[in-house]
C-alpha cells in the first residue's frame, strides 16, 4: 500500500513460480530412481501412516523447497526487496505460479465441482504455507542474519505443515475437512495480523520522515 512492488517485479514471480511446479515434477521423478516415490491415494487406502510420511518429508518438502528456490535466487535479488512485507509479497506471487499450473495439471482428474473447488482451494493454500518461510527469510536478509539456519528452520516448519494438510485432505474421511481448514484459517489470521502490523510499522515511519 505504501510502497507498491514493481509489477514487473511481481509478474516474473509468477513466471518463475510455474516454472517452480515444473522442477517439482522433476524431483518426483527422481525419487522413482532411488525407489521412494509412491502413489499418496494409494497410501492413503493401504498404509496411512506411510502416507503422512510421506506427505511430511517428501510432498511438503519438494513443493515447499521448489517455491522457495526462485525466491532465493531471484525475489531477494530486487532492488525493491526493502522491507519485511516484501518477502510475503513476492513468495505470494511465486505460490500464485505454481498453484496456477498445478490446478491446470489436475483439471483432467477432477469433476467440474472439485475442479472449481481446487480452483480457489489451491491457490490460497500454497500462498499460506510460502508466507511462513516467506516473512522470516525475507527480514533475516534484510537484517544481515546468517541465512542458512532461518531458511532451513522456516522451511521445515512451511513442509511440515503442508504436509500434515495433505495427510488430512487425502487420507482422512470427508468430517475431517474442518481440521484441514483450520490450520489454513489459523495461517491467514497469522499473515493477515503479520501484515497489519508491518504496514503500521510503514505508517509510523512515513510520519517520521515527513516530520524530519
Amino acid at each position: 500500500r505504501h510502497l507498491p512492488e514493481p509489477p514487473g517485479n511481481l509478474a516474473l514471480c509468477f513466471v518463475l513460480g510455474a516454472g517452480s511446479f515444473y522442477l517439482g515434477s522433476y524431483l518426483y521423478r527422481a525419487l522413482d530412481f532411488v525407489g521412494l516415490r509412491y502413489d499418496a491415494y494409494l497410501l492413503a487406502e493401504t498404509s496411512p501412516g506411510g502416507l503422512f510420511l510421506y506427505a511430511v518429508l517428501v510432498i511438503g518438502v519438494i513443493e515447499e523447497l521448489v517455491k522457495l528456490l526462485p525466491f532465493l535466487l531471484v525475489a531477494l535479488r530486487f532492488k525493491a526487496f526493502d522491507e519485511p512485507i516484501d518477502g510475503i509479497i513476492y513468495a505470494s506471487f511465486i505460490a500464485l505460479g505454481f498453484a496456477a499450473v498445478e490446478n491446470i495439471m489436475y483439471l483432467q482428474y477432477l469433476t467440474p465441482a472439485e475442479g472449481i473447488a481446487r480452483g480457489f482451494a489451491g491457490p490460497l493454500v500454497h500462498i499460506m504455507f510460502a508466507s511462513i518461510w516467506a516473512y522470516r527469510v525475507g527480514r533475516a536478509r534484510l537484517r544481515g542474519e546468517r541465512m542458512l539456519r532461518v531458511t532451513l528452520v522456516w522451511l521445515a516448519i512451511a513442509a511440515a505443515l503442508h504436509g500434515v494438510y495433505d495427510f488430512v485432505v487425502i487420507a482422512l474421511p470427508p468430517p475431517a475437512l474442518p481440521v484441514a481448514a483450520l490450520l489454513i484459517l489459523c495461517i491467514w489470521i497469522w499473515r493477515m495480523r503479520l501484515i497489519r502490523d508491518l504496514h503500521a510499522v510503514q505508517r509510523a515511519a512515513a510520519r517520521e520522515s515527513v516530520n524530519e
